[in-house]
């Protein structure tokens, strides 16, 4: 399976066509048929398109060579010319205005991750210069600002009242052609496990999704908001009619930590949790799709506090039916810290209902420098609750790697997550403190993406 991030890097297109159409064979459609009007969605799109915007990013990409070029006795002995250190990258995605007395326009994180420059293409031909408010990876979702003059903002929908089979559209722009407007239906609702971010609850539509595509609006039939178009299945590097949007309910809550913050400020129960098996559900006597059920409880964490305790099943929070471990995660990621919640639970079988206040997580952290001299230069963290590695891997995250550092020329990279040390598994920065710092070479099993890795720093 394939999944792609629609955002398409910038090419030169040319298209050559010819057309030969008789004038008399171009006849206006009739207005009505059998005396009913014709079905269009022209009167919508007119109110919609013009508050979906193109967004074209520059950014300078360093480039990577053998570190014998940046030798200067090498370079004078070999007679090396002197190289480009980076290039330029372009890409091209969309963006929706959704403040039009502020300018505030989301897009997707990745549309604008790493640039230098941003600019916004309206549907009335002006190019304006954009900056970013602030984004959160872990969503894919990002908030830029625009000069907010003669704007036209999209009004949000309740994302919550989606239904499958409802019709939507999406408008964006694929392949860089410019603005386009594609329709279809709700597919599926809820999507997760897909691997795209730490964050899933997508809208799965077939309305045509490709490259390009990213930040873009989908649209119920009222021209309201109901999703960000951020990703597609692509097993051939194009639409197959599978794409998946943020909902609006999300991108809007996430919107408001990040206008306020600068980036989104989760909060965390404290909890590790599990999916409801047909098992579990039978002795609960509880439909197998609904729940999910506490496996530990940190202690003095807001849910300690809170009185949850191993093995209660939340059924749902602040009214929002929780259907799985992954959408207990999502709503408690939603919640800004401070912020209350409101658990309905089941214990032993009878409905229990607990209040609770978010804490903040903090990981713990270690750097490298104070373990072992080869780690110097990489700072670790433990996987805390929020983190989609939360109780299906342990381990350490690499949260930060110094490019000229003996691990990153060793083949560490950021983001790799080591699970064992000399052999030893280890589940937490202390115990890798305690391993890696009393050896002199280190063996580190690693995971990266889907795959595993052995990696030697003598």
């Amino acid at each position: 399976m394939t999944i792609r991030r629609p955002a398409l890097p910038a090419a030169l297109l040319a298209l050559g066509l010819t057309f030969a159409v008789p004038f008399s064979a171009l006849g206006a459609l009739p207005a009505t048929v059998e005396g009913q009007p014709l079905p269009t969605l022209a009167p919508m799109l007119e109110r919609a398109t013009p508050a979906v915007v193109n967004i074209a990013t520059e950014s300078r990409v360093a480039l990577r060579r053998n570190p014998l070029l940046d030798d200067p006795v090498f370079r004078h002995f070999f007679n090396v010319p002197d190289q480009p250190r980076e290039r330029k990258a372009q890409s091209v995605g969309s963006g929706v205005v959704v403040d039009a007395r502020r300018g505030y326009v989301i897009t997707n994180h990745h549309v604008v991750e790493g640039a230098d420059t941003i600019t916004v293409t309206l549907r009335d031909g002006r190019k304006l210069d954009a900056k970013v408010i602030g984004s959160d990876p872990q969503s894919d979702v990002a908030v830029i600002q625009i000069p907010s003059s003669n704007l036209t903002a999209l009004p949000l929908a309740d994302s919550d009242n989606l239904r499958v089979g409802d019709f939507v559209v999406a408008i964006g722009n694929p392949f860089g052609l410019g603005q386009t407007v594609t329709s279809g239906i709700v597919s599926a609702l809820g999507r997760t496990g897909l691997g795209i971010q730490g964050y899933e609850d997508f809208i799965q539509t077939d309305a045509s999704i490709n490259p390009g595509n990213s930040g873009g609006a989908l649209v119920n039939l009222r021209g309201e908001l109901v999703g960000i178009n951020t990703a597609i299945l692509a097993p051939s590097g194009g639409n197959v009619g599978i794409g998946f949007a943020i909902p609006a309910n999300m991108v809007s809550r996430l919107m408001n930590q990040i206008v306020s913050h600068g980036s989104v400020r989760r909060g965390q129960l404290g909890v590790a949790v599990q999916d409801l098996t047909p098992e579990l559900a039978r002795a609960f006597n509880i439909p197998a799709d609904r729940g999910a059920v506490i496996a530990q409880v940190s202690p003095r964490s807001a849910a300690a506090r809170a009185g949850l305790k191993e093995g209660d099943v939340v059924l749902s929070i602040n009214d929002r039916p929780i259907r799985d471990s992954g959408s207990l995660r999502n709503a408690i990621g939603l919640l800004e810290v401070g912020e209350g919640a409101r658990l309905e639970i089941l214990r032993d079988g009878k409905p229990l209902t607990l209040n609770a206040k978010v804490g903040e997580y903090v990981p713990a952290k270690a750097e490298g420098d104070a373990i072992n001299p080869r780690l110097a230069g990489v700072t670790f963290e433990d996987i805390g609750p929020n983190s989609p590695l939360s109780g299906q891997v342990r381990g350490v995250v690499v949260a930060k790697l110094a490019s000229s550092s003996p691990a990153a020329r060793a083949g560490l990279r950021r983001n790799d997550v080591i699970v064992a040390v000399n052999r030893q598994p280890i589940a937490s920065t202390d115990e890798l403190r305690q391993i890696a710092g009393q050896s002199d070479g280190l063996i580190l099993n690693l995971l990266r993406g889907q795959g595993e890795l052995l990696l030697m720093l003598r």
